[in-house]
């Protein structure tokens, strides 16, 4: 088969495809009364990863959606990173993956459905790892490729975690490093070294198996995973639904390489990052001590697949570090910030 490049079929990549967070806000109002729900624990009325509705037997049901155009070349890859970054909203929750089913828009006159048998074999790889079934799904044929899976999981009811009950105090901690976004565009510019190239696919292959464990935590007041809104916008999502406030440092945010600076006045910077900073960039204060504009292209660059962002009670701390080691997770044991009252910047970048 003819070498394939999934990505030029395409106009957006991976979670860099999102609606900004401003624009996702004004689609979702609605002046029509939904019927209370007493089983629904996560809807609506939260900007969450997932639904949760109470089974009324002490677990409840996780759902949730996801899916995107091509954000690597290779169509076996596509599906593993789709897949990830789906299954990623039910661990994101504190849960447990059950079932998948997939989603898939093909472009047939453009491309031949051997490739998208390729995609579906990722997806099913992936699937595996987490261990449950790709159990079906439903294809169009579409303009673009799109892929991604609808998820179910379970979760014991005291264990859901929430991206909006942080506490003042808390200590922050991210479990993957980010830049998958600048990396991303910088390889479609031809910037990057043959070793570096697969630094972001195989991070975005990655599972976020530990949140399911985290879930466990009493001390895990707040969870989420971190996509294309960008570390910031996700950080902004948590504090403003938990009414405080955040700071973060930059010299202890994991980067997935040190050279993005550099990237970046290289000119790779996606344009999901534009739309993210003009959502939320007004909430966010940079000391004078660092490059303003530098570090929020990085702090707010789509993520894919990217890694939860943990709000932790300080006497819960040494758990939590004990339980991302457990999980091979020894890079990520040092919180990246603090959350604390409300302040006149919602965010704070030292």
């Amino acid at each position: 088969m003819q070498e394939i490049k999934l990505t030029q079929y395409s106009h957006g990549a991976g979670c860099g495809c999102k609606i900004a967070p401003n624009v996702l806000d004004e689609i979702l109002k609605s002046h029509t009364a939904m019927p209370d729900n007493d089983r629904l624990i996560v809807g609506n009325h939260s900007k969450d990863d997932a639904a949760v509705y109470d089974l009324g037997n002490g677990t409840a049901l996780i759902s949730t959606t996801d899916f995107f155009m091509p954000i690597v070349d290779d169509p076996y890859n596509f599906g593993r990173i789709a897949s990830a970054n789906a299954i990623s909203d039910v661990y994101a929750m504190g849960g447990k993956p059950i079932l998948a089913i997939a989603i898939l828009g093909w472009p047939i006159n453009k491309l031949s459905p051997e490739v998208a048998r390729l995609v579906i074999e990722g997806s099913r790889s992936i699937c595996m790892e987490a261990g449950i079934a790709l159990a079906g799904g439903h294809s169009i044929d579409a303009p673009e490729p799109i892929f991604g899976l609808a998820v179910n999981g379970l979760v014991n009811v005291d264990h859901v975690k929430q991206n909006n009950q942080a506490r003042s105090g808390d200590l922050l901690f991210l479990t993957k490093p980010i830049g998958v976004g600048i990396l991303t565009t910088a390889e479609k510019k031809g910037l990057l070294n043959d070793d570096m190239k697969a630094l972001a696919a195989n991070q975005m292959m990655v599972l976020n198996r530990v949140g399911e464990a985290m879930g466990k935590i009493v001390g895990v007041h707040a969870m989420t995973d971190v996509t294309g809104f960008g570390l910031l916008g996700h950080l902004t999502e948590m504090c403003e639904g938990s009414g405080v406030s955040a700071e973060v440092h930059l010299d202890r945010v994991p980067l997935i390489t040190p050279i993005l600076q550099a990237l970046i006045k290289q000119n790779a910077v996606p344009g999901g990052t534009g739309r993210n900073l003009n959502a939320y960039g007004h909430k966010i204060k940079v000391s004078e001590l660092l490059d303003e504009a530098t570090t929020l292209q990085i702090l707010a660059d789509p993520q894919t697949s990217g890694g939860l962002l943990i709000a932790v009670a300080p006497n819960t701390v040494d758990e939590v570090i004990q339980v991302m080691k457990d999980f091979g997770l020894t890079d990520f044991i040092e919180p990246i910030g603090t959350i604390c009252d409300s302040a006149v910047a919602l965010i704070t970048v030292h």
